[in-house]
């Protein structure tokens, strides 16, 4: 009996299709992720007219303005607006999203 209830557990407990797996990982950290360049929705809408408005004050050193624009949500596009944010790396520039041949591009930061 004992031996029954042993080969029943070792067959409830394994499969044969499962097998001892090894994993080894390098890498190095992403301190930021962006979209590639040319990353688009496909055919949507143009977009409605930029809203105008004042900037707000300059923060302080190291900051960059990225001006307000509307994003495609996936039904209608939302405004987002402008903002003052640090770089995510040194020499990163932000690329805004476009509009062009009837697709939408998202913005993205770039060297």
């Amino acid at each position: 009996m004992k031996k029954l209830l042993l080969a029943f557990a070792l067959l409830a407990s394994s499969s044969m299709f499962a097998g001892g797996r090894f994993y080894v990982g390098f890498g190095a950290p992403v301190p930021y992720a962006y979209a590639p360049y040319g990353y688009r929705v496909a055919y949507a809408p143009p977009p409605p007219p930029a809203y105008y408005y004042a900037r707000p004050a300059y923060p302080g050193s190291g900051y960059t303005w990225v001006d307000g624009y509307h994003y495609w949500g996936g039904a209608a596009y939302a405004w987002r607006p402008g903002y003052w944010v640090r770089p995510p790396y040194a020499g990163a520039r932000w690329s805004g999203p476009r509009y062009y041949g009837g697709q939408y591009y998202h913005g993205y930061w770039r060297r």
